[in-house]
């Protein structure tokens, strides 16, 4: 009875334990944690060094850090580049820390909303779906074939990339374009 009872134990523990790397997903060649936060993750992506900067400038850490949770739509380094000559360096500025906060918050949506969910509510919208941002616009989620992409509110387009990069206090889409509030 003993030995069943030890082998019932240890067979439960397998089953309900994590397992290593179920839902690490690599991003810009460094895995991504779902144990830890959107910050502690995006840091070691190498494909994420302007956004990081650009949260760092607009003094958004600490509320990424936070308990959320959040959806996050992350453009890459080549996303920022597409954007024109001078515009990262400038919205980097101190002075322009309102601007910055109101394009990076824009790309923030409360709630861990995954690809899964996102599909729900553009099949329900009969393929749309909009979401209400932190920054308090709007983004258009729609899609085209087996792809998801979000419309901002001055008509841009960005494809989510890398989907349902979960973190501890959210989950990250990363996209290929700088989404614009109005």
């Amino acid at each position: 009875m003993r030995k069943l009872f030890i082998v019932a134990f240890a067979l439960a523990a397998i089953a309900i334990a994590p397992k290593a790397n179920a839902q690490t997903k690599m991003v810009g060649g460094a895995e991504m944690y779902p144990t830890k936060n959107i910050v502690e993750n995006a840091v070691n992506s190498k494909d994420h060094t302007t956004l990081v900067a650009a949260v760092k400038a607009a003094g958004l850490v600490e509320t990424l850090e936070s308990a959320g949770p959040f959806t996050v739509f992350a453009p890459t380094n080549e996303a920022f580049d597409k954007l024109p000559a001078g515009t990262v360096d400038n919205l980097v500025k101190p002075e322009n820390k309102a601007t910055l906060t109101k394009i990076l918050t824009y790309h923030v949506v409360a709630g861990r909303l995954s690809a899964a969910d996102l599909w729900a509510q553009v099949k329900a919208g009969n393929g749309k779906a909009e979401l209400k941002t932190v920054e308090g616009g709007t983004l258009t989620v729609m899609a085209k074939g087996s792809k998801l992409y979000l419309v901002d509110e001055k008509g841009g387009k960005a494809w989510i990339t890398i989907s349902d990069v979960f973190q501890s206090n959210g989950v990250i889409h990363v996209v290929n374009a700088v989404l614009m509030p109005n």
